[in-house]
């Protein structure tokens, strides 16, 4: 009968649902309580092992340094002395004198003293210099400018490579070219080669030192163009 009136109690009055919330939570609290504790293991049993890292460093001694207790600052320097004065002595001077003119028609070139002549050196051995008045002059231009034309290295003249040779040319008292050396080279070795080539060919106007021909040494610039 007790029963029988709970069921006629329900029909007339059903549960809402926050009642059938509070009758089955103790049942939800159980469940989640056991999802949590099998995530917790799950979780610890599969992550990955973590270690601390080497966190040891050097440690640096730090020294102490006695400083002197005090500094003793030298004296300054004594003053120096100032020069004397020099003393110019009296002297009478005979406002009479003169000085007899120099002129080239007093000392003609043939009473002049030669040159120093630098003995147990010939001056063709190296590069020097040797007094003129009148330089030398190239004498065949045109024919030194053909064989740069015809001679140019093909590897160069291919590449439009451009340079200039200054040599070191000795030419003789007859204006011949005895010796040659490269004084500043173009930067490639067939170049400089071609220039001495052409300077063995060079004819000179002979160079003059007090209207007497002389040997000399003269730098040469041989440049090296494409057109």
């Amino acid at each position: 009968m007790e029963e029988t009136g709970r069921r006629i109690e329900q029909r007339e009055h059903p549960a809402s649902a926050n009642d059938a919330f509070k009758s089955h939570y103790r049942d939800w609290v159980g469940f989640g309580v056991i999802v949590a504790v099998g995530l917790h293991f799950a979780f610890f049993h599969f992550f990955p092992n973590l270690r601390a890292a080497d966190l040891a460093g050097s440690v640096t001694e730090l020294e102490a340094i006695e400083l002197p207790p005090e500094v003793r600052v030298p004296p300054p320097p004594e003053n120096i002395a100032r020069p004397a004065t020099p003393k110019v002595a009296a002297a009478e001077v005979n406002e009479d004198v003169t000085i007899a003119p120099t002129t080239f028609e007093s000392n003609p070139v043939e009473n002049l003293a030669p040159p120093p002549v630098a003995r147990g050196l010939d001056p063709s051995d190296k590069p020097s210099f040797i007094p003129y008045d009148v330089a030398p002059r190239l004498k065949n231009p045109g024919k030194i400018q053909k064989m740069l034309q015809r001679d140019y290295p093909p590897q160069l003249r291919e590449a439009k490579i451009e340079g200039t040779v200054v040599l070191w040319i000795y030419i003789d008292d007859r204006g011949n070219v005895l010796k040659s050396h490269v004084q500043h080279s173009s930067g490639y070795i067939a170049m400089d080669r071609v220039a001495q080539g052409c300077a063995d060919e060079m004819e000179f106007t002979p160079a003059k030192n007090r209207d007497k021909r002389t040997a000399v040494w003269v730098a040469q610039a041989i440049s090296f163009e494409v057109h």
